[in-house]
């Protein structure tokens, strides 16, 4: 998908996918030494389907009434919280390795492309589905212009 964007549209999604690539990457080798520091919750797929850009972010240990999803200026913001079930003391633990807390994740949208008054957001098995649907599909390929050679 990323290919077939026009540079000014494909940039900030190549920006948010190498940082996150990049954080995976870095955050992988504390696991292995026995800290878990490594983000646990907002990993996100992107993808284009049936002329509508899907957003699926996983969520896990979140409750639907914990989740906001909005949009503002040409950002797609999911925010929300994750909460202790149960109150057990620090000391207690051998290993902490869920997160809570507040989260937040921003995307890129193409602002020319999107009906925003469209908008539909699910939340299934702990899984949020975001559907921005499209004027017009951002995979459509650009037809090659032939130039005669005098």
């Amino acid at each position: 998908m990323l290919r077939r964007l026009p540079d000014v549209q494909r940039g900030p999604f190549l920006l948010e996918s190498g940082l996150s690539r990049m954080l995976d990457e870095f955050f992988r080798d504390f696991d292995r030494l026995g800290f878990d520091i490594a983000p646990s919750f907002g990993r996100t797929d992107v993808y284009e389907k049936d002329q509508n850009l899907v957003f699926e972010t996983e969520l896990p240990g979140v409750n639907k009434d914990e989740i906001s999803v909005k949009i503002d200026d040409d950002q797609l913001v999911i925010s929300g919280e994750v909460k202790r079930r149960e109150e057990i003391d620090r000391e207690n633990y051998f290993r902490i390795g869920r997160r809570y807390g507040r989260f937040q994740r921003s995307f890129p949208l193409p602002a020319d492309l999107v009906e925003r008054d469209r908008i539909k957001a699910r939340f299934e098995n702990g899984i949020l589905i975001v559907t921005v649907p499209l004027l017009e599909s951002i995979k459509k390929k650009e037809k090659p212009i032939e130039v005669k050679v005098e």
